[in-house]
């Protein structure tokens, strides 16, 4: 069973899952062959693969902090038969089965604008309007992201669609940070290039104990290996540098991770063995 609730000392987080989609597998792996990465990651017919749309709810006590949106429901019937996307349980359900609802965020973390991140930031209302799906919260961006977001480039404009993140501006929600930054206490964005130019990762600590919302960094713990980097990332050498880094004090930290898009694992740690580094599955114990 699928640990979905975990507590960094004073901090509660609860993981939740928007539902699945199929991206293309030699692209999610990057220079990796499938011989390899299909042991993994089995691959359908079109040589997709499937992966979870998955975001954390982190309770500090005090404040409400939603990380990633997942990829909404406000999108065309072909998108939705491209993608083959799955929006069960659906971010909205799992956060009101919890007890919450979307009025009580005070905070929306975006690692970065890829549609797939951040597709519940809005929703259509009644009349056909983009709204925000979270009234009451700031969203947190960064400058360089959503500066790229409006300009993309031919690579990737696909990837970005203004309507999940435009209306944030026009109703005042939208926070724009230039680099790392306290959003509560204990919780932090830490700016990690490599996937985007300004990719945020998210930083959760309390008595000693750290979690980190990898994102696409790491985006499923197949990725562990540091050559495997998708192909969606604009910087890959990057990506790799930052991996190394944040894996190594991960290890000396005994950090737990959480991953973004893989469809088993919500969570994991890090190992190092014959100088590779390796996926930890997460089991919760009275020391966790």
């Amino acid at each position: 069973m699928t640990l979905n609730k975990i507590s960094i000392g004073q901090i509660k987080i609860h993981a939740l899952r928007d539902g699945y989609f199929y991206l293309d597998g030699g692209a999610m792996f990057g220079v990796v062959p499938r011989t390899l990465w299909e042991k993994k990651f089995p691959a359908d017919e079109q040589n997709r693969i499937r992966l979870g749309l998955n975001s954390i709810l982190i309770n500090t006590g005090k404040i409400l902090i939603l990380v990633e949106t997942g990829i909404g429901g406000d999108l065309d019937q072909k998108f939705f038969d491209y993608y083959s996307v799955e929006r069960e349980p659906g971010l909205i359900s799992s956060l009101q089965k919890l007890g919450y609802q979307a009025e009580e965020i005070n905070f929306v973390i975006n690692t970065h604008l890829h549609f797939d991140h951040c597709g519940g930031n809005t929703y259509k209302n009644k009349k056909g309007e983009d709204v925000p799906t979270f009234p009451k919260a700031k969203y947190i961006i960064q400058k360089g992201e959503w500066a790229y977001a409006l300009h993309p480039s031919e690579r990737d404009k696909q990837s970005y669609l203004k309507h999940n993140f435009l209306p944030l501006e026009k109703y005042g929600l939208l926070q724009l940070l230039d680099g790392d930054r306290e959003i509560a206490e204990g919780v932090e964005v830490i700016l990690i290039p490599g996937h985007t130019s300004s990719f945020q990762c998210v930083k959760v600590h309390s008595e000693g104990k750290v979690l980190f919302f990898l994102g696409d960094l790491v985006p499923t713990s197949a990725h562990i290996g540091l050559s495997y980097v998708m192909s969606y990332d604009l910087f890959p050498l990057e990506t790799m540098e930052n991996k190394k880094r944040v894996f190594d004090q991960a290890i000396e930290e005994d950090w737990i991770l959480a991953f973004n898009h893989d469809p088993e694992h919500f969570f994991g740690k890090v190992k190092k063995e014959d100088n590779k580094y390796k996926f930890v599955p997460f089991v919760m114990t009275s020391d966790n």
